[in-house]
């Protein structure tokens, strides 16, 4: 039987599509706007890759926050609220609390969020029934990146391949998962190590590549593997494979190959014995009592 995550995995590149078939015209941040990008979890790591992409795209100063620590005060033309649910609290919280102009992008259009933001994007057809995230994330940063005016007809390319590789055994039976990033694949690699962490209970870290050799390459060993997503800082590789360490790059886009740590995650909770559509202790939202 399939599970939920396995499917809306495959899915990603068909919604990546859609979404960039989509762009709203006037919703999203315009050029040279001043602009704050927050979340909890997933979203969090989504809105710091949005935020590097679009400085690097000269589209204007933008800051990526998790909900909770918002510097309420800062001078921003927009806040741009990503929320898969619609009423994780941290996020409507905030959304009270603010006079700027505020945008969310959610999957679920009868949630609280339509009602505290002042424009919403619904992408409902990336909606989940797992509580794990990994179509909707990637389908807002699809719709995102093709909104600073990417051409994501090589990376739709790469996730159809990315869905459909065999997986290597070594990365299945892996000890340990160090993520790295570059850029805006930075908060790619912290969520590739949390989907491995919410899925399959790994022990995974995630960190900038270069700031890898600063101490964290010391937890390389035989078993274990370095996962750089994006392409490696020169000589990385080798300080890697010293270790012992696999070390794990490959061409495609950053996004398809989350689409494989997404799939490695999956088959060691089946290893384990557990569901992947039901990570221990979490739920779908994450909604605070008064």
């Amino acid at each position: 039987m399939t599970t939920h995550t396995e499917a809306e995995i495959a899915s990603q590149p068909e919604c990546w599509r859609r979404a960039v078939a989509n762009v709203p015209a006037d919703a999203l941040p315009r050029e040279g706007e001043r602009v704050a990008v927050v979340g909890c979890g997933t979203s969090w790591f989504i809105a710091m890759a949005y935020a590097t992409l679009r400085e690097q795209a000269g589209q204007g100063e933008t800051d990526a926050f998790a909900a909770s620590e918002f510097p309420v005060g800062r001078a921003y033309d927009r806040v741009l609220a990503l929320t898969r649910s619609g009423t994780t609290t941290e996020v409507l919280d905030l959304l009270g609390r603010i006079s700027t102009r505020t945008t969310a992008i959610t999957a679920d259009p009868k949630t609280p969020i339509m009602e505290a933001a002042g424009d919403v994007v619904v992408l409902d057809y990336a909606d989940e029934r797992s509580v794990v995230q990994t179509r909707f994330a990637t389908t807002q940063l699809a719709l995102l990146r093709a909104s600073l005016g990417e051409d994501l007809t090589r990376a739709v390319a790469d996730a159809e391949e990315a869905v459909a590789a065999p997986l290597p055994a070594e990365l299945v039976e892996a000890e340990q998962f160090s993520f790295l990033g570059a850029g805006w694949t930075v908060g790619l690699a912290q969520e590739a190590a949390l989907k491995m962490r919410e899925a399959s209970r790994s022990w995974t870290e995630a960190y900038p590549a270069m700031e890898y050799r600063h101490g964290p390459i010391s937890i390389g060993a035989p078993g274990r593997v370095t996962w750089m997503l994006g392409e490696a800082p020169e000589g990385l590789r080798a300080q890697v494979e010293r270790t012992g360490a696999t070390f794990v790059e490959s061409g495609l886009d950053p996004m398809a190959e989350l689409i494989r740590a997404q799939r490695v995650a999956v088959a060691r909770a089946f290893a384990a014995g557990l569901n992947p559509d039901e990570p221990m202790h979490l739920t779908r939202s994450v909604i605070l009592s008064p």
